[in-house]
């Protein structure tokens, strides 16, 4: 049998006799599609260390220059011209087929809901890069509407209904992230029968307790990611490798739950 076969089909089983398997996705899932993550060798902050003073808040609200190079950056992101991978695509399958409680997902990029997953049943634990807020009103809208602004010479554009400052709906460093999200992240990790980490090297926390609450209620866990993870010690199985390949070959053919 080839190597990663016999952990490609024990997971494949355990896939089949879930229905309500609790996914976790992180950076890697979407790097297939052109975007980079942030701490490898390729990663954002690795190649510039200034994007993340960028996205510090204190920094952030206290400097229009700051502001105007990050909107200038903001829109060089290659989240706007991203689309779907096949891992991606491989876990909207498993929506269709009625197998997810949950999505949890790190990353901002959008590409999930591109997909086709209902919002309603993804948690964004970190933010929305396609919309924008402002941080002293109610003000929201979608960030390319800002990018028109910012075009058309507006270079820190303002909130057009209070005047303050505007930002991506993006946890940045230094602002906390949404108790509600954080809390129904956990709860779901609480009430699957199955925990699929997808993309993620389970160092950021709170989220990554998600994989300890699922092994104290006695669901199995699977992790899949190209390196190795802080918990591929508590895995029920591990496959590494690409994302791209091994998400449709675990996904791939399993039958639909009807009812």
């Amino acid at each position: 049998m080839p190597d990663g076969a016999r952990e490609l089909e024990s997971a494949r089983d355990l896939l089949a006799g879930s229905r309500r398997v609790v996914v976790l996705s992180g950076a890697g899932i979407s790097t297939d599609s052109g975007i980079p993550d942030f701490r490898g060798p390729d990663g954002v902050w690795t190649r510039d260390p200034e994007a993340e003073r960028l996205a510090t808040i204190d920094v952030y609200l206290a400097e229009r220059s700051v502001r105007e190079r990050a909107w200038r950056r903001r829109m060089d992101h290659p989240a706007w011209t991203a689309e779907p991978n096949a891992g991606h695509r491989a876990l909207r399958g498993l929506d269709l087929q009625g197998r997810m409680h949950l999505l949890v997902t790190q990353n901002i990029d959008g590409l999930h809901l591109a997909a086709g997953h209902d919002p309603d049943d993804v948690v964004q634990v970190h933010g929305s890069l396609p919309e924008s807020h402002c941080v002293r009103c109610d003000w929201s809208g979608p960030t390319r509407d800002v990018f028109d602004r910012v075009r058309s010479g507006e270079l820190d554009p303002a909130c057009p209904d209070c005047g303050g400052v505007i930002k991506p709906r993006v946890v940045f460093f230094g602002e906390a992230l949404v108790e509600a999200d954080i809390a129904r992240a956990l709860d779901a990790a609480g009430e699957a029968d199955m925990l699929l980490a997808v993309g993620t090297t389970l160092a950021v926390y709170p989220v990554a307790h998600m994989v300890p609450i699922a092994v104290d209620r006695g669901a199995p866990v699977v992790i899949v990611n190209g390196s190795e993870t802080e918990m591929d010690d508590m895995a029920t199985v591990v496959l590494r490798g690409s994302l791209s390949e091994l998400l449709p070959a675990l996904v791939a053919g399993l039958p639909a739950i009807l009812g």
